[in-house]
C-alpha cells in the first residue's frame, strides 16, 4: 500500500490578508478546502494511507477529515510546537508502516504522475527522489541543478534576477533511513539542514515534470487557484 505524508501545519503568514481563520492547506478553493484537491489525486494513484502533519489550527483539519476520506485512511501527526519541515516529517513517520513514503507540501498542488515518481526512486535505489518544475521565475523559490544521470549537483539560493530554472516542486519520495539520527520532536529544516547539507556526499536524484503546478502561498496565486483548480 502506498503511503504519503502531507505537511499541513504552516501558518500561512503571507495569506493572512485573505485567509485567517483556517490553516493554509484548508483555505477554501471553489468552496472546497485546498487539501481535498491533493487527497483526491493521491487517491487516484493508489495511496491508501495519508498522515497529515498538522500544527496551527490543527482542529480545523481534524474536524473536517476525521480518519477517512474517500477510501483513504487518515492519521494525524500534530506538532505541539513548531518542528520545521524535517521535524514534521520525522514526527509523521511514526504513523507510517512502509519503508518508503511520498511527502508533499500541503499548500502546493503539483499534478505529477505518482507512478513515475515511485518507479524513478526504485530505479535509482535512492533514499531521496525529488520532482522538479521548470518555472519562468526560479528566483522566487531557489533552483536545483542535476547532472546527466539525474543526480542532484547543486541547490541555488533565491535570487530575483535568476530568471527561468528548475525549482523543487515540493514532492519527495523518501526512505525511512533518510532520517536516521534525528529524534522525534527535534526541530530542523528538511531543505536546508538535510538536503542541502548532504547532497554532495549522498546520491540524491531528481527529475523535471511539466505537470500543472500552483503554490497558494501568496494572495495572487490563491486567487488564480479559484479559477484553475475546478477545471483540472
Amino acid at each position: 500500500m502506498r503511503e504519503a505524508i502531507v505537511l499541513a501545519g504552516g501558518f500561512g503568514t503571507r495569506l493572512q490578508s485573505v485567509v485567517s481563520d483556517v490553516p493554509k492547506p484548508m483555505a477554501p478553493v471553489a468552496e472546497r478546502p485546498f487539501l481535498t484537491y491533493l487527497l483526491d489525486r493521491l487517491g487516484r494513484y493508489g495511496y491508501g494511507h495519508v498522515v497529515l502533519a498538522t500544527g496551527y489550527l490543527h482542529e480545523k483539519v481534524e474536524d473536517y477529515f476525521g480518519h477517512e476520506y474517500h477510501g483513504i485512511a487518515i492519521d494525524y501527526a500534530r506538532e505541539m510546537s513548531p518542528l520545521g519541515t524535517g521535524g514534521a516529517m520525522v514526527n509523521a513517520q511514526q504513523h507510517c508502516h512502509e519503508a518508503s513514503v511520498t511527502v508533499l507540501n500541503g499548500d502546493t498542488l503539483f499534478d505529477i504522475d505518482h507512478d513515475r515518481l515511485c518507479r524513478f526512486a526504485e530505479e535509482k535505489s535512492t533514499a531521496l527522489a525529488i520532482v522538479l518544475r521548470q518555472v519562468p521565475d526560479a528566483g522566487r523559490y531557489g533552483s536545483v541543478e542535476v547532472d546527466g544521470d539525474s543526480r542532484i549537483t547543486a541547490f541555488r539560493e533565491k535570487d530575483p534576477s535568476a530568471g527561468q530554472g528548475l525549482i523543487n516542486g515540493g514532492i519527495y519520495r523518501v526512505e525511512r533511513s533518510l532520517f536516521d539520527g534525528y529524534g522525534v520532536g527535534q526541530p530542523f529544516s528538511f531543505e536546508k539542514e538535510l538536503m542541502q547539507q548532504r547532497y554532495l556526499n549522498e546520491r540524491y536524484y531528481a527529475y523535471a515534470d511539466g505537470a500543472y503546478f500552483i503554490d497558494i502561498g501568496i494572495p495572487d496565486d490563491y486567487a488564480r487557484a479559484q479559477q484553475e483548480l475546478p477545471t483540472l
